[in-house]
């Protein structure tokens, strides 16, 4: 049985001013949402990025190749109608949050750790006033309420197109400090993604690494600089 894949019927693709920001048309007729909503987004930057998506497409159209699309589409048909929810869900992050979580064995991890966690856990602390409990092994460890209510406000406060962005970088790196330090420009994605992964980089040099595992871990880190890129032209950058 075969399946129904959608295919390229446009000759030209072209960036629209609208009412609520950008559009992107295809020989004039303006493209939509997959819940048929109205696409447009806040900058020109980033729909001219997503019309070059569009433009690039030959044949079948393949969604996997158009992650600024996609982003796009979430926030409008998803996050926009739930910012409450997706917002606490990202915020939620805080209190388990990776760089809190320590190894106690080898040393030279605990080390790697504290190297790369502890400088992202103070530039946390004097970026929001928030200072986070750190402890070693798995057990979890409370964190103060009220800092997480400051980060908690500062995600809620995001439109549905940057909570878009922060959702793969926080969820992707396990930590809601390196997915803010991502947005405030503190930090670069691909930083981000190696101090996410310093446990398994550590287990790899130790025990070879696995191929099938560094193929998906590619594949994440593809999608974290796909949102930070998503970000960079949400702002005109």
């Amino acid at each position: 049985m075969s399946t129904w894949t959608a295919k390229r019927f446009w000759k030209e693709t072209t960036v629209t001013a609208q009412d609520n920001g950008f559009g992107v048309a295809l020989d004039e007729r303006a493209v939509k949402t997959p819940a048929k909503a109205p696409f447009a987004v806040p900058s020109r930057a980033l729909a001219q990025a997503i019309a070059a998506e569009w433009e690039a497409q030959e044949g079948e159209i393949r969604p996997e190749t158009m992650p600024l699309t996609r982003a796009a589409n979430a926030a409008i048909d998803k996050v926009a109608s739930q910012h409450a929810e997706v917002a606490a869900y990202i915020a939620e992050y805080g209190g388990t949050d990776l760089l809190c979580y320590r190894a106690t064995t080898p040393a030279v991890l605990a080390e790697r750790q504290a190297q790369g966690w502890d400088p992202l856990l103070a530039w946390a602390k004097d970026r929001f006033g928030v200072v986070l409990n750190v402890t070693q092994g798995l057990l979890p460890v409370a964190q103060p309420e009220a800092d997480l209510q400051v980060l908690r406000a500062h995600v809620a406060a995001l439109t549905p197109f940057q909570l878009s962005a922060l959702h793969d970088l926080v969820g992707i790196t396990g930590s809601l400090i390196l997915g803010l330090a991502v947005i405030e420009g503190h930090l670069q994605a691909e930083s981000a993604f190696t101090l996410s992964r310093i446990d398994e980089s550590f287990q790899a040099e130790e025990w070879g690494q696995d191929e099938e595992a560094h193929l998906a871990d590619m594949v994440k880190k593809q999608a974290l600089l796909d949102a930070e890129r998503f970000w960079l032209l949400l702002h005109g950058k």
